[in-house]
């Protein structure tokens, strides 16, 4: 991404930002904000935590090339999927079709030395399961690498198509506890224009957390992943929802920065608004 001069305005100047992240991509998207003029705070709302692994769990790793089909749901689960494969296989077995749901899954599994398939568009469960690759599955094996809950979509849809499914959990998600200065100064202080909550369930914890603030958060530009959340969002009182162009974080900013350039054209709504 492009970063202004320090005399040049950008549309994000003054505009503050509140990623709402699980570390370390929370700070990250904070530092491509501030790239574009923003001012960020980090206000972690979900926690990953590995899951140990089992005797059962390190089987699925060991007969990874049992499988025809590997699939993981977010770069974090890609993440930790490589690693648990690395120390079972020198290489990677061969003859395995591997899949992110979205490019920035894509890319973590092709940074490893894969050849992985995604979405040309789009980077969720339903734009995954229109590859055709994995439309006619009778007979052969797939491996879900994700968390331990989590939407079904995927595994359910592909047991349709006539695979056999086996889930592989990497991590549990829960809830963060930031401590009430955190809260305060995330929210009373600084004030967010901007809210970004990348999953419904970061935006129902952000929900919970901030219930007890001065600051009306309901006001604010909310950025989410996809239309399902944006419903969940507009259902709860947010009157500014944008959905997200992508996950990777110049696709997020420039989300951001498209709707500012439009507000100050005048325009009723964003380009793209749901």
């Amino acid at each position: 991404m492009d970063i202004p001069p320090a005399n040049q305005s950008t549309p994000l100047d003054r505009v503050r930002v509140l990623v709402c992240r699980p570390e370390p991509e929370a700070s990250r998207l904070a530092g491509a904000f501030r790239s574009a003029g923003a001012r960020t705070r980090t206000l972690p709302v979900i926690e990953r935590v590995p899951i140990p692994e089992t005797p059962e769990h390190r089987q699925r790793v060991v007969d990874l090339d049992l499988y025809q089909h590997v699939i993981a749901v977010s770069p974090y689960a890609a993440r930790q999927l490589l690693e648990r494969v690395d120390t079972w296989w020198p290489q990677f077995p061969t003859g395995i079709r591997w899949y992110g749901v979205g490019a920035s899954t894509a890319a973590v599994l092709e940074n490893a030395g894969l050849t992985p398939e995604h979405p040309a568009e789009g980077f969720t469960s339903e734009a995954l399961l229109a590859l055709p690759p994995l439309q006619h599955l009778k007979h052969e094996k797939v491996l879900l690498a994700r968390g331990d809950q989590g939407r079904e979509l995927i595994r359910e849809t592909l047991i349709k198509r006539g695979a056999s499914v086996t889930v592989l959990p990497l991590y549990r998600r829960q809830a963060a506890t930031p401590s009430a200065e955190q809260l305060t100064d995330s929210l009373e202080r600084f004030r967010p224009d901007v809210i970004v909550a990348l999953s419904g369930e970061t935006l129902n914890n952000f929900i919970a957390l901030s219930n007890n603030s001065s600051h009306n958060c309901l006001k604010s530009l909310l950025l989410v992943p996809t239309e399902r959340v944006a419903r969940q969002a507009r259902d709860a009182g947010f009157t500014r929802v944008i959905c997200a162009s992508g996950m990777a974080d110049e696709d997020i900013v420039n989300r951001v920065v498209a709707c500012y350039a439009a507000e100050q054209a005048g325009q009723d709504q964003p380009p793209g608004s749901p």
